[in-house]
């Protein structure tokens, strides 16, 4: 299967900055090696995808569970898909520990995401204490078990292992804890779905750059690489994505 790079802009970005996403499909305009996604603060989000056309994907950084309602200042999968988005984020460790979001919840806007008709990227990963207390292991297999919803498959889920300690922190684990970790997750997904788990994508996360993208994206059963501060500048990111491996 083809590697998924998506780019996460977090609250980053204005109108301005789509310039670079116009960048980003002139540098790919004769194709890419993998599938190609970029995941804008909402307030740019049909913005980017008439930028993208049809070079590369946008998706929503989260969604409520809720198609609609009185739920001040949320947006919807249902809102994501009308504004050209083909999938969202959801879990990601910022939300998890900025507002509180539980496996239960998390589970929820997957399922919500794919009623909508948007594929889901699942975000597990442990922290830096957890990891130093050798609870790695068992704490993604928790995440696992909670958010990710029966009926995942290779079509609508992709998950994101993003070892918390090295998001945005310049910190990343090495080669071999990257191979541990996915085969970790690829075995607690087989377990969890049966053979629905053998081909979801397990994309790498966490201060994925320019000068490590091609050694992580060769790597056993990376599927791809969910990209933050990288992602923001077209010339950074056109690396990334050029790095990936050939399906």
């Amino acid at each position: 299967m083809r590697q998924l790079v998506a780019g996460n802009w977090k609250m980053n970005g204005l109108g301005a900055d789509l310039a670079e996403l116009l960048a980003l499909k002139a540098g790919i305009v004769a194709g890419a090696a993998c599938d190609v996604m970029v995941c804008p603060p909402a307030s740019l989000l049909d913005r980017a995808a008439i930028a993208a056309g049809r070079t590369f994907l946008v998706g929503g950084q989260d969604c409520r569970p809720e198609p609609s309602g009185a739920y001040t200042g949320d947006i919807s999968a249902v809102m994501l898909k009308d504004s050209g988005a083909s999938a969202v984020i959801v879990g990601h460790s910022e939300r998890r520990q900025y507002h509180g979001e539980t496996d239960v919840l998390v589970a929820a806007k997957a399922q919500a995401a794919w009623a909508a008709g948007l594929s889901a990227i699942i975000c597990i990963g442990e922290t830096e204490p957890e990891r130093d207390a050798g609870k790695a292991e068992h704490i993604c297999h928790g995440q696992i078990e909670g958010s990710v919803p029966a009926g995942a498959h290779d079509g609508n889920t992709a998950l994101a292992y993003e070892p918390v300690w090295a998001i945005g922190t310049g910190k990343t684990p090495t080669s071999e804890q990257i191979v541990a970790m996915h085969a970790h997750v690829r075995k607690c997904l087989v377990r969890k779905l049966g053979a629905a788990g053998q081909t979801i994508r397990i994309l790498y996360g966490g201060s994925v750059k320019p000068s490590n993208a091609a050694e992580i994206l060769a790597l056993a059963d990376v599927g791809g690489a969910l990209v933050g501060g990288a992602s923001l500048k077209a010339t950074d990111f056109l690396t990334i994505i050029k790095a990936a491996r050939p399906a």
